[in-house]
């Protein structure tokens, strides 16, 4: 492939705009730091698998140039110039500038998804060094217990970065099954048989990583005290586990039946595949009515209910409701394939038995 400069240029440019705006939708972000973003570290990937990784590596410099003036509230809370030296350096210039290796498996890979995978565990793997090393020195005292800062900062930092991390593998894999990015012009792969597949296996790692991000969110948010900002064991007792653990069993269990689908789909026709879909969402739709249905007949949720403050518990009314929508178009789905492949099977006989006339 050979791209001039002005092109390469005009694309690496095009990329980091497209990065800064992912890096502003953000899926959850810490009190004290960090964030999970909608794959905003992919497109400095893209650069470096296409453009090699000398322009990669300068536009994860401009990148981590613009995140660190998009937090320059960050600054605020160290004091020392060594301290914003480091805080720079550490949390913005080098780890987003390691964002640069993320095409050095191109070569190692004939297959372009797992080349963009690899690439992009690494760079993620580098990035997350420098937040610890950050965490571990800089932030030791302020955000971090001094005590044991490293294993604190090993801990708080994997708390996005995991996340962070499943976000942009899955991202790297669709858009590296989907797209040519190794051609002059970045064109659509040819379709392969099993294409429909990687749909619901993509789907299904997406609904794994929403069952990720919202655990670490759920739990890790109340384990540092906001008053003291240091880490406390006791905040344990404040997360909502029921929650938790129903969200978790619900992630899995679309995970598997998705996998399940996957590999049911590569012998079955589209009228299938509906009705396989259906089955689905009818068991989406049931785990949300009887989710919702147990958390508004809880002590608490009535208590508050009678004192007409559940603004906090809002999102269990719109589980009840969606679970209902998605019950219904689930059954309609199902019953509406079901009657098209009756009718498809009565069509069929009277032409045979037309012909045989």
């Amino acid at each position: 492939m050979k791209v001039s400069g002005t092109r390469a240029l005009v694309e690496s440019a095009i990329l980091i705009a497209i990065g800064t705006m992912l890096s502003v939708i953000k899926i959850a972000e810490l009190p004290y730091g960090g964030s999970v973003t909608v794959a905003s570290m992919l497109p400095i990937v893209i650069i470096s698998y296409r453009h090699g990784i000398g322009r990669g590596l300068v536009s994860g410099l401009i990148f981590g140039v613009i995140q660190q003036l998009l937090g320059l509230n960050t600054l605020s809370y160290v004091s020392t110039w060594q301290s914003i030296l480091a805080v720079i350096l550490l949390d913005y210039i080098v780890a987003f500038l390691v964002l640069g290796f993320g095409g050095v498996f191109r070569r190692a890979f004939k297959d372009q998804a797992p080349a963009l995978v690899c690439g992009s565990l690494l760079v993620c793997l580098l990035r997350y060094a420098c937040h610890v090393i950050s965490g571990a020195t800089v932030w030791a005292g302020l955000s971090i217990p001094t005590a044991d800062a490293l294993i604190y900062s090993f801990a708080y930092n994997a708390t996005y970065m995991i996340p962070e991390t499943v976000v942009l593998l899955i991202a790297a894999y669709y858009l590296g099954s989907t797209l040519d990015f190794r051609s002059d012009q970045p064109v659509r792969l040819a379709r392969k048989e099993k294409s429909a597949v990687s749909v619901f296996g993509v789907l299904a790692g997406l609904i794994l990583a929403a069952g990720v991000i919202f655990d670490v969110a759920a739990v890790f948010s109340k384990l540092q005290n906001a008053e003291t900002g240091n880490w406390d064991i006791a905040g344990l007792h404040e997360v909502n586990w029921p929650l938790v653990i129903c969200v978790t069993a619900a992630a899995l269990t679309f995970f598997m039946i998705l996998l399940w689908i996957s590999k049911l789909v590569s012998k079955s026709n589209t009228k299938n595949i509906g009705i396989a879909g259906g089955a689905v969402s009818l068991a989406v739709g049931t785990l949300l009515i009887v989710f919702s249905r147990n958390q508004q007949q809880s002590t608490e949720y009535m208590l508050l209910k009678n004192l007409g403050e559940t603004k906090e518990y809002i999102f269990i009314d719109i589980a009840l409701y969606l679970g209902i929508i998605i019950l219904v178009c689930g059954a309609v789905l199902i019953l509406s394939c079901i009657l098209n492949k009756n009718r498809s099977n009565e069509t069929g006989k009277t032409t045979e038995s037309a012909s045989e006339s």
